[in-house]
């Protein structure tokens, strides 16, 4: 007689083990998991060594700058400006390796190659499958994706004197909330989307990497309109801080329109300013703009458009499942 012993996981010489479908894909999925771990840890390290290494020489070379008369250019300013932004880049675009990899190895080679419809026939339902070949990427992507971001964040709000990027920088503005986590999400699921509907390994790599870069693309443009601009008037107008992300800039004339004339944006003295908009015919001047103050509802109502993609995708990857198994559950 033959007894079988149904586990999720065992232990052998100290080790843990896992079975059943969770541990199959991590199995036949080995080398990506230690691509993105060697990733992570690399990218880490590197975060590091521009913030300790190439920041401390950009600290001590402000704090010579401090000393002179008007401004001065320096090297090691400059090679940590370039380091920060070469680090932001392989965050924020991380997702485009992870919809190339979901497309082609998670969903379309296993269609292509007939090996998600021998799982099928072996007890694993079309749905069980898809949702571990989901969910166990996902947590891996989320665990990563989010020590990435916050190492970003810390390095890049402890070097504010030298860094040249602003907060509404398109890397910057992504890294340092959940925005760059939701990508990454919505990269693994439109991935086993295209996996799923062209069956073939290399049109869906194709397909799921064009796709991220359009809605990335699509995003950096249009994420400014996700929340009201702050309306500026009269001097506050003309004298912005450097924070402030500047969307419009213009005068007021005497019926009312506003034209992009910026002639008065450069006085300083009340006395000018004053005599300035009398001889140009101004009534006012004018600055839409997005504080600084409104970072974060900007990047979660962005993360909040990425989610709801990715949830449509993931809605839209269970029913063509369905339709073509039949409807097995």
């Amino acid at each position: 007689m033959t007894t079988t012993v149904d586990t999720t996981a065992s232990t052998t010489r100290g080790r843990v083990r896992l079975h059943g479908l969770t541990g199959t894909v991590l199995r036949v999925h080995r080398p990506a998991l230690l691509v993105w771990c060697a990733y992570v840890v690399g990218t880490v390290g590197w975060m590091l060594w521009v913030h300790y290494v190439s920041g401390a020489r950009a600290r001590a070379a402000q704090d010579t700058c401090r000393g002179q008369d008007g401004s001065c250019i320096d090297f090691d300013m400059f090679a940590f400006g370039e380091g920060m932004s070469m680090v932001g880049t392989f965050v924020a675009y991380a997702s485009y390796a992870v919809a190339a990899w979901a497309g082609a190895s998670l969903t379309g080679r296993e269609l292509e190659h007939g090996t998600a419809h021998l799982a099928w026939t072996q007890s694993v339902t079309p749905t069980r499958w898809l949702t571990v070949k989901l969910a166990v990427p996902a947590v891996a992507l989320t665990v990563g994706t989010t020590v990435l971001m916050l190492v970003y964040r810390w390095i890049w709000s402890a070097n504010e004197e030298v860094r040249s990027d602003d907060w509404y920088y398109s890397d910057p503005f992504v890294n340092r909330g959940p925005a760059v986590v939701a990508y990454a999400l919505c990269a693994l699921a439109v991935g086993a989307l295209a996996g799923l509907a062209l069956k073939r390994a290399l049109p869906a790599l194709g397909t799921a990497v064009a796709f991220i870069v359009c809605l990335h693309l699509y995003l950096d443009e249009r994420s400014i309109t996700l929340w009201p601009t702050k309306t500026l008037t009269g001097t506050a107008a003309s004298r912005l801080p450097m924070s402030a992300n500047q969307l419009e800039l213009g005068a007021v004339t005497g019926s009312g329109a506003r034209i992009n004339d910026l002639t008065c944006f450069d006085v300083d003295a009340d006395a000018d300013y004053a005599r300035c908009m009398a001889d140009n015919g101004f009534t006012d001047l004018y600055a839409e703009v997005h504080p600084q103050s409104h970072f974060w509802p900007l990047h979660l109502m962005t993360t909040g458009v990425i989610l709801a993609v990715t949830a449509l995708l993931v809605l839209a990857s269970f029913h063509l499942l369905r339709r073509r198994t039949g409807g097995t559950s």
